[in-house]
């Protein structure tokens, strides 16, 4: 018997996989509500397999009381909540579902910057409230922009980075990027110029984070960076709220040290009432744009994802290697 503990969403496992096709044997434990270590401990400390929602904890003290686990699996592309160095040393792949979502997540980053630049939010409230005239004549005198008129820079230049400068040619914007190692395929076959970190903040209006969370990327965009950015300047995260310290976003915003920022994501996730990023002034309101960390959540892309994990587990109850591992095994 193999037993499976899911530590994601019952309803998507069951609109996204079939689990008809699977192998009779295997045993599902659905363990969503399961709030503590101990309480999953109790019911499937025997499970040999773990599949776990990206932002779902997989923490050593699971990794260690449960004997018979051989693979950990993140539903999405994050696998930063997954102990990976514990599940190394007891030999236990560790998989994500790298670049599964990345050309909906490029969709969301698109969609972010029209609506910060086209004042989305703005003026749909002025239409509902009947000034629909009298925000067209605002918009136009404060200067509407176009994208294929700024320079974006992309921070990072992975799978999903590389989709969004793709649909971001046809727009006829300056691209740049930043990154740990430059990419010179990438640069010849779509003309992106490398930057220096720095230097991107600097010369870009609009600033696209494309990065995983590590300890080097934490807190990344901070009061220095945020600093070196025209006071026209639109941050885009569709990665990870952990990439941004919030505090100085909101300094940056209130001070009109850059004019706006699109966030698909905030950190800690579930949001709460207290982040810093819902208190703002009530004059700053329309410079921030948010969606509830649906860039990479659609329909085509959590089908592809479930069918991974699966074909992944599957692969390592037949004693083959998985693909997409994490952890160096």
């Amino acid at each position: 018997m193999t037993k499976i503990l899911i530590l994601t969403s019952t309803k998507r496992v069951e609109k996204f996989s079939d689990l008809s096709v699977l192998p009779k044997d295997w045993e599902f434990v659905f363990g969503e509500s399961l709030n503590t270590d101990d309480a999953i401990l109790n019911v499937a400390s025997d499970a040999d397999f773990i599949f776990a929602d990206a932002v779902r904890e997989v923490s050593k003290t699971l990794i260690d009381n449960m004997p018979n686990l051989k693979l950990i699996h993140s539903e999405g592309v994050g696998y930063n909540k997954i102990d990976i160095l514990a599940a190394k040393e007891k030999s236990i792949y560790v998989c994500n579902n790298t670049a599964a979502n990345s050309a909906a997540v490029a969709e969301q980053t698109i969609l972010l910057i029209l609506g910060l630049q086209r004042r989305l939010l703005e003026g749909d409230q002025l239409v509902r409230s009947g000034q629909q005239i009298e925000a067209k004549g605002s918009f136009i005198l404060d200067g509407i922009p176009e994208l294929g008129s700024c320079h974006v820079g992309l921070v990072g230049m992975g799978s999903i980075a590389l989709e969004t400068a793709k649909r971001l040619q046809p727009f006829g914007a300056q691209l740049s990027y930043f990154n740990r190692s430059r990419k010179s395929t990438v640069e010849n076959e779509l003309g992106l110029c490398y930057l220096p970190l720095e230097e991107l903040c600097k010369q870009c209006d609009i600033i696209s984070l494309h990065l995983p969370v590590t300890p080097e990327t934490t807190g990344l965009i901070n009061a220095d960076l945020l600093s070196l950015m025209k006071p026209t300047t639109l941050l885009i995260n569709t990665a990870r709220g952990e990439l941004v310290v919030q505090e100085d976003l909101v300094a940056a915003l209130a001070a009109g040290q850059i004019a706006g920022a699109g966030l698909d994501t905030l950190y800690p996730e579930p949001v709460m009432l207290d982040n810093p990023l819902l208190n703002l002034p009530e004059s700053c309101h329309y410079k921030l744009l948010f969606s509830p960390h649906i860039g990479g959540t659609t329909k085509p892309a959590f089908e592809k994802m479930h069918k991974t994990v699966w074909a992944n587990i599957l692969a390592v109850s037949n004693d083959a290697a998985p693909i997409n591992c994490v952890n160096g095994l």
